[in-house]
């Protein structure tokens, strides 16, 4: 089964509070986009391995046994007796770059071996199972846009679509740490209501519709400043970081030609969104 698990932007994010259990409370927009990896799971065949795990793309830097793909299978196979899986995974979405790769990996997984052996989980069931790998999963099993609060694992759906638009994505060779990212926000109840700012047309986002998140990271990491700064000057309608970061993205009603070259030291993904 060949699958192509999806990257998210997030478009807002206001850290509303911090938890007791250390956690935040957050209100966000999850967006799908057409940033895919590729993932393919097939009968592992001639080996007395309970899987084999082949990953393309640049090195994660854990082991195979601490994939989310390979944890949602270990599970899996350990509650349904499922046989042995060759799962070959390719990465193209960014680590570490506020898109949401490994957790739509996960969900992708998960919805794969419900369907490849019939084990007959609702989508409420995939989206409650799915969420201990990471507060975002659920999101992927539906993969509409939704609004989502608590730490990001209460979803409920949300009209908009930005068909039409291009999105240009821009990666700088830049690690923001979720600790990091959370050390310096200040968590504060938002002044105006996150869903009635995203039924305005996107030209009026630019200054209404923030990401508590920009502060202290451009602080921390200027490029990444410039890089919102820069794809206003390109003409973007609409520009934010997504999630924590680091990855900023732009909204254009017309294609900019020049994103390549100008990002030429950064990882960039341009196309026009159909959802």
């Amino acid at each position: 089964m060949l699958l192509f698990p999806h990257a998210k932007i997030n478009i807002g994010l206001n850290v509303v509070r911090k938890r007791s259990d250390g956690y935040h409370d957050l209100e966000t927009v999850f967006y799908p986009i057409p940033l895919q990896d590729v993932l393919e799971i097939r009968p592992l065949r001639n080996s007395n391995a309970p899987y084999a795990f082949q990953l393309v793309g640049p090195p994660l830097g854990i082991q195979p046994e601490q994939n989310l793909v390979v944890k949602v299978y270990v599970a899996l196979q350990k509650e349904y007796q499922l046989p042995p899986l060759d799962i070959y995974l390719q990465k193209r979405i960014p680590v570490g770059a506020g898109l949401g790769g490994g957790s739509s990996d996960a969900a992708f997984m998960l919805k794969a071996i419900n369907e490849m052996y019939d084990l007959g989980m609702s989508g409420s069931d995939m989206e409650q199972r799915i969420a201990r790998y990471g507060a975002d999963c659920a999101f992927f099993i539906n993969a509409r846009p939704a609004f989502a609060t608590g730490i990001g694992d209460q979803l409920s759906p949300l009209t908009l679509s930005l068909k039409g638009l291009t999105l240009v994505l821009v990666k700088p060779d830049i690690f923001v740490s979720t600790k990091e990212a959370y050390s310096h926000v200040q968590p504060h109840e938002p002044e105006q209501d996150l869903k009635q700012l995203l039924s305005s047309p996107v030209e009026q986002w630019r200054d209404q519709v923030q990401n508590d998140f920009e502060k202290s990271v451009f602080t921390l990491h200027p490029k990444i400043a410039a890089i919102k700064s820069t794809l206003y000057d390109m003409g973007a309608a609409y520009a934010s970081m997504s999630g924590s970061g680091s990855t900023v993205y732009g909204l254009f009603r017309e294609p900019p030609m020049e994103a390549q070259s100008i990002f030429a030291d950064c990882f960039v993904f341009q196309q026009k969104l159909r959802l």
